[in-house]
């Protein structure tokens, strides 16, 4: 087990958000996280977490909550960009203006919102890991998820942008989580999708690949073994 760290994890209240804070918790780290939920999950009330509502299609909300975290929980030395959401099975031109805005809203400018807010401290600090959350979809492509598609393949470039800005001893990575058993994927494969890990069952791998990550990893694509 590693020393303890400060993380920090965006869609913490349910799936691979929840999975994952109940795994860094068991080895001996710190969460803060948020959701737009407004009840906090248990594993997270109490104690040294720290958890919050926001909604990330809000700059003012995510300024204030990072102003929050960093007075009360400190800077964070893992931050996870894990909230997503997909647009329902259907092809691009099928797909109304205001579900591909939101869609792009939450899944690329709510993660730039949270690196706008929390890396300038990470940088102060002088170290840090930002990991932004890809996917399959964020490196190939099918049908009928075409708006997903591209906010993946956008986190892809950002990611690799980013990481050429950062200055030594804070480091980004995308990280795709692989195939596992959610609501978001079965809104897409219904009954295949239990052919997957579930998030727990994925977490056992993922949480221990992503507490290695170090600065030396800097902009390289990673993918859950």
């Amino acid at each position: 087990m590693s020393d303890s760290k400060r993380i920090l994890i965006t869609g913490v209240s349910r799936g691979l958000g929840l999975a994952m804070a109940k795994g860094f918790i068991a080895r001996g780290h710190k969460i803060a996280g948020c959701s737009r939920s407004e009840t906090a999950p248990s594993e997270l009330t109490g104690g040294s977490h720290h958890y919050s509502s926001v909604d990330l299609s809000s700059d003012e909300a995510v300024r204030i909550w990072s102003e929050q975290v960093l007075a009360k929980f400190g800077t964070p030395d893992l931050l996870i960009n894990n909230a997503a959401i997909i647009n329902r099975n259907a092809p691009l031109w099928e797909i109304e203006d205001a579900e591909f805005t939101e869609l792009i809203d939450i899944n690329i400018s709510g993660v730039t919102r949270v690196i706008r807010h929390f890396t300038p401290a990470m940088i102060q600090q002088g170290s840090g890991i930002i990991v932004n959350f890809s996917s399959g979809w964020g490196r190939s492509t099918s049908p009928e998820v075409a708006p997903y598609c591209a906010s993946k393949w956008a986190i892809e470039g950002l990611t690799q942008a980013l990481a050429q800005e950062l200055p030594h001893g804070v480091g980004a990575v995308a990280f795709n989580p692989g195939v596992i058993n959610t609501d978001m994927l079965q809104s897409c494969f219904g009954g295949e999708s239990d052919h997957y890990p579930g998030p727990t069952e994925w977490a056992e791998r993922a949480v221990p690949f992503l507490d290695a990550i170090e600065p030396a990893d800097n902009g390289r694509a990673l993918t859950c073994p």
